[in-house]
């Protein structure tokens, strides 16, 4: 799968990490939404599958890495896929600051293991300094609307926007380790593990949260941090980007933050 939009100033190249096998809550629309606030401020985008036929030379040319979530058994045909060369190159690009974003299951993938509810222990890529543990099938997965505040000190930016909104749905508890900060600080829902209130991490530039489907455009913020931020470490420029019409998202966001009784 390889689509392009006509060339300009700046050019994004996407690596969508397993797009058939790790789309299955509408993680898609978070790559429709993220392409569309860059064409619409005439940032080219090209869109490359890290699926089995990606070499581990081809990640040379990513500037932004994006993962989904999955079914356990699913993320377990990832890691055998991905394991070796492929693995190290995806290490050495988010060691080297390549922006990422990983939504849903695929963090428990970047850290350290996850040990779902029943089955045996999936070994992750060590990106993250994270564990992540599935208590079993009887105990109550944590599901439902979320709402978050960023840490962007965390992501060394200036606030855009105080709060950002979801839908989590995981059985997996995870616990941060000491290399990676929260991504945000749980308002209403769960996070990451339902007791220490943190929701996702954060390594260099790659972001990891439990946030399903969608999430960018609900957030157009955190797109609009990660358009900016790819530009900076590909083309070493400070930019501002063009402000966009996001009337329609801020309506949303709205009502969903009045129901949740934020605002």
């Amino acid at each position: 799968m390889k689509i392009q939009v006509p060339n300009s100033k700046f050019k994004i190249r996407i690596g969508w990490l397993y797009p058939e096998l790790m789309s299955t809550y509408g993680d898609r629309g978070n790559i429709l939404y993220f392409r569309k606030r860059c064409d619409q401020r005439n940032i080219g985008t090209e869109l490359l599958s890290i699926d089995s036929s990606f070499s581990s030379g081809q990640f040379k040319d990513l500037d932004f890495i994006f993962g989904g979530g999955s079914q356990d058994t699913e993320q377990e045909l990832v890691m055998r896929n991905l394991m070796g060369n492929k693995a190290e190159s995806l290490k050495s690009k988010v060691e080297r600051g390549t922006p990422a974003l990983f939504v849903c299951g695929s963090p428990q993938l970047m850290g350290r293991f996850y040990e779902p509810g029943v089955g045996k222990r999936i070994d992750g890529l060590g990106i993250f300094d994270i564990e992540s543990i599935h208590p079993g099938p009887l105990v109550p997965r944590c599901i439902g609307n979320t709402v978050g505040e960023v840490y962007w000190e965390n992501l060394s930016a200036v606030r855009i926007e105080r709060v950002i909104i979801g839908f989590e749905n995981h059985g997996g508890r995870t616990i941060l380790g000491k290399n990676v900060k929260p991504f945000a600080k749980v308002v209403k829902g769960f996070g990451n593990n339902g007791n220490d209130k943190t929701e996702g991490m954060v390594y260099k530039n790659a972001v990891g949260c439990y946030y399903h489907g969608p999430f960018l455009p609900k957030n157009p913020a955190v797109a609009d941090f990660f358009i900016q931020r790819i530009i900076e470490v590909k083309y070493g420029e400070h930019i501002k980007l063009d402000k966009l019409d996001d009337t329609y998202e801020n309506k949303a966001r709205e009502t969903l933050l009045r129901r949740f009784n934020i605002l």
